[in-house]
């Protein structure tokens, strides 16, 4: 009995000097969102990044992250290279800027800990990058066959009184 708790405590001990977290992280960062809402039934919200660290990290160092609530995993594209994205109703995208907090996975199992007992719970992120997103173009206020219509009433209006006039 006394065996199984030293040989947890030791596999414990040996699996927290294995795993490493980033040190003194440095990030390069460049985004991409949709801005024409008139042709896409969703718009898409990209940022890739590039993630330095002083000490090196496994090949498989896995990060999270959090965009206003919402879980997302981080994808691997490259050495050291990273790509966070996601898409929203164009009803539901909001203008400026949205944080992006990135987490490891000791940040992220802390983070769900916490949201078990507290949902609006939040702990510190690794980084925090932020996205710009200037709105999305939804087209003109009038639409050009509304705007041609109403044109086009008025010229015969105008035509009709005006030929009435004439002829009177």
């Amino acid at each position: 009995m006394v065996t199984k708790y030293l040989l947890t405590v030791l596999a414990l001990a040996v699996g927290t000097s294995f795993a490493q977290s980033c040190q003194n992280p440095q990030v390069e960062a460049a985004s991409f969102t949709s801005l024409d809402a008139t042709v896409v039934t969703q718009i898409a919200y990209i940022t890739e990044f590039t993630l330095k660290c002083d000490n090196q990290l496994p090949e498989n160092y896995a990060l999270y992250a959090e965009v206003e609530g919402k879980s997302l995993s981080a994808a691997r594209v490259g050495d050291n290279k990273y790509q966070v994205s996601w898409t929203e109703e164009p009803s539901k995208a909001r203008s400026g800027v949205h944080e992006i907090h990135i987490l490891d996975e000791e940040g992220w199992a802390s983070l769900r800990r916490a949201r078990r007992s507290d949902p609006a719970a939040t702990v510190a992120p690794l980084l925090a990058i932020q996205l710009q997103h200037p709105g999305s173009y939804s087209g003109p206020w009038i639409n050009s066959e509304v705007l041609a219509t109403l044109l086009s009433i008025v010229i015969a209006y105008t035509a009709l009184k005006n030929k009435s006039m004439i002829v009177a």
